[in-house]
């Protein structure tokens, strides 16, 4: 019992009653009217894999759209803004690559040193408080990161890439970029008094960047796994004085187990004490959302895993992650009581009507970019006689993966000529990079017959990769079309009578096809290999009739392989790739061999050679999902019929046997 109690003014009976009765209730009256504990809400907003998406401007299509742009975020951001006294907000990467906006100040007009990079202008002006780098930051090599970073006005931060240094293990080398940031902010408390808080923020990125750009980062940097620097580094934020943690992983979240060094971590870090909210993408995807409805230890309704508040707004400013803590300081210290996210969208998803406007101060702040952007993209190099898509990439042989083998092994015959490679088979491989599914319905290459500009070549290859070529066995071909026979679904001969063909969970741009064999594909087989490169059915095998020139491939034969440097390097996990078997090692982007490629046939009729189909099961419809745009191109893929349009922008189609 203390004084204070004891000799509160109620307090008119012998000590012993006062003890049994009105001792509790005395306790509580006194702490009230002592000191009441203040309750402060902060709203933490994010932007993430926005994608040198500044603008509403479809690039590809050079025409404005309603389906995405930061400009358009930037209206959610300042309405979420206004409606609470207390915010903050961050970007989580993948900022600098991904549209012909981020080529044109990477590579088309460098960056002039002391220049601002379009992006940081805009998030300066947007009043961003931190940013984390994502693994597209490191696309155009860590010279030209370093100098765009120059130009953030607030912290950039990201704890698990470190500096490689001879003899030195990585656990022990210094950071590369700073790990973390402890901002010191004010906020209001519900009754108007001030105070003063420390927000711990910590950034980071897939340790995969070291296989994905490869060539940027070996002798330079190191990853670490995310989970062992974050169990590490949030204990130190905390002893030096962050009240808050709020971590910002360029990270998604998967169902099951991850190992050490996963590329999506969120499951584990969640689990991390010393967590209070998660800034997380990566993924594209949409959290709290019902795709992840199943997910274990998720709340959707509160928007948390593992209890803790998190949010993923989608890709390409579509979306604005928003998490509400109710922060109280009761205990002595601010802790976080309550907690509520959502992400919200800059239109509405069953009407696909806008539901903000464009912020124009965008618009005003990068013009002389835009512009820039708009002459390059528009500029022509060939003429097509038909138009080229991607709506059937998926399951047919297509012009649109055919152009860039095509151009690839027009590349590499050139690099391999008067080489020791020269003689050897050279095979090409490409995926579909645009094919709608988590990207939209209308995420399709979609070109029209006539003029070919460059933001068509954008538009065929969105990446920046650059070319590489591969030495390996036929036994190697064969388990390289394993791992991309993925895709499908395993589909049962005994029905039902019509079955879904497309595994959705599979990346599209690890869909290769490899050009200079012919193959089959066997659906009634189960997949070989799981999306992470696990041989999960070693005695099953999709690829049949496996030849080259007319024989069946010799598995031990030597060939080359013409792809890019993700693959090559290890990129989507595929068996025999590992950077260990690269014989060419090209500095031109894909994207240069394709405009070259186009340049020199000048007007051409696109078409595939039909080296690879899906086998028909008797008895079985194929079906599958793609965009309702390629009604209107079924004529040139009799194979293909419509079954019904969904009225979203979808389409259900089959095969046809």
């Amino acid at each position: 019992m203390n004084d204070l109690v004891c000799t509160h003014p109620l307090n008119r009976k012998p000590r012993f009653v006062l003890w049994a009765g009105l001792c509790p209730l005395l306790s509580a009256l006194c702490l009230w009217s002592s000191a009441q504990a203040a309750e402060i809400r902060l709203r933490i907003l994010e932007t993430t894999d926005v994608h040198m998406h500044l603008l509403n401007h479809d690039y590809y299509q050079d025409k404005v759209t309603d389906e995405y742009g930061l400009a358009k975020t930037w209206s959610l951001i300042k309405a979420a803004r206004a409606e609470v006294p207390n915010s903050l907000l961050f970007d989580n990467g993948d900022l600098l690559q991904g549209s012909p906006l981020g080529d044109y100040v990477a590579r088309v007009k460098p960056l002039q040193p002391g220049h601002i990079h379009p992006a940081y202008k805009v998030l300066n002006q947007m009043g961003v408080d931190a940013a984390n780098i994502g693994n597209h930051e490191f696309n155009y090599g860590l010279p030209f990161l370093k100098q765009a970073l120059a130009g953030a006005n607030f912290p950039i931060v990201s704890a698990n890439v470190v500096v490689a240094q001879p003899g030195v293990p990585p656990e022990q080398s210094p950071p590369v970029f700073t790990p973390y940031v402890i901002l010191d902010r004010s906020f209001v408390d519900t009754q108007g008094a001030r105070h003063p808080i420390k927000v711990g923020v910590i950034g980071f990125v897939p340790p995969q960047i070291m296989l994905w750009d490869r060539d940027h980062l070996q002798g330079r940097v190191h990853a670490l796994d995310i989970q062992e620097t974050a169990k590490r580094l949030v204990p130190r934020m905390r002893a030096e004085g962050a009240q808050l943690v709020v971590a910002i992983p360029h990270s998604g979240f998967e169902r099951g187990e991850t190992p050490r060094f996963a590329e999506n971590s969120v499951a584990r870090l969640s689990e991390i004490p010393g967590i209070d909210a998660i800034l997380f993408g990566h993924s594209h995807g949409e959290f709290p959302g019902k795709f992840f409805a199943n997910y274990p230890k998720v709340d959707l309704a509160r928007g948390t895993i593992n209890g803790v508040p998190s949010v993923m707004p989608g890709r390409w400013g579509d979306h604005l992650g928003v998490i509400d803590l109710w922060l109280d300081n009761a205990s002595g210290s601010w802790k976080v009581k309550d907690s509520r996210a959502e992400i919200r969208p800059i239109r509405d998803p069953a009407t696909r009507k806008a539901l903000v406007n464009a912020e124009p101060q965008v618009a005003l702040t990068i013009a002389a970019e835009h512009e820039g952007t708009l002459a390059y993209v528009r500029s022509q190099v060939a003429t097509t006689r038909s138009p080229i898509t991607s709506y059937f990439a998926q399951v047919a042989d297509d012009p649109s993966v055919q152009v860039v083998s095509s151009a690839q092994l027009a590349y590499a015959r050139r690099a391999f000529q008067g080489t020791e490679y020269e003689k050897l088979p050279l095979l090409s491989a490409a995926a579909p990079f645009k094919a709608g599914g988590r990207q939209g319905w209308s995420y399709y290459t979609d070109i029209p017959a006539g003029p070919i500009a460059v933001r068509h070549v954008a538009d065929l290859y969105i990446y920046p990769n650059t070319l590489k070529a591969v030495r390996i066995t036929g036994a190697q071909v064969r388990e390289w079309l394993e791992m991309a026979a993925g895709q499908f679904q395993r589909i049962n001969p005994a029905g039902p009578e019509a079955q879904n063909l497309i595994n959705d969970g599979f990346p599209t741009y690890n869909f290769d096809t490899l050009d200079g064999v012919t193959y089959q594909i066997d659906v009634t087989q189960p997949a070989r290999y799981d999306r992470t490169g696990k041989l999960v059915a070693p005695e099953a095998h999709r690829i049949a009739d496996l030849r080259y020139q007319g024989q069946p491939i010799d598995e031990k034969a030597s060939f080359i392989v013409v792809t890019n440097n993700y693959r090559a390097s290890g990129g989507g996990n595929f068996p025999g790739l590992d950077g260990k078997n690269i014989v060419m090692d090209a500095p031109e982007e894909n994207r240069e061999a394709l405009v070259q490629y186009f340049r020199d046939v000048g007007q051409f009729d696109p078409s595939a050679d039909g080296n690879w189909r899906i086998r028909a099961v008797p008895g079985v419809k194929l079906r599958f999902v793609s965009g309702a745009g390629g009604v209107a191109h079924l004529s040139r893929y009799p194979g293909i019929r419509l079954v019904k349009d969904n009225g979203d922008g979808s389409a259900l189609y089959e095969l046809v046997p």
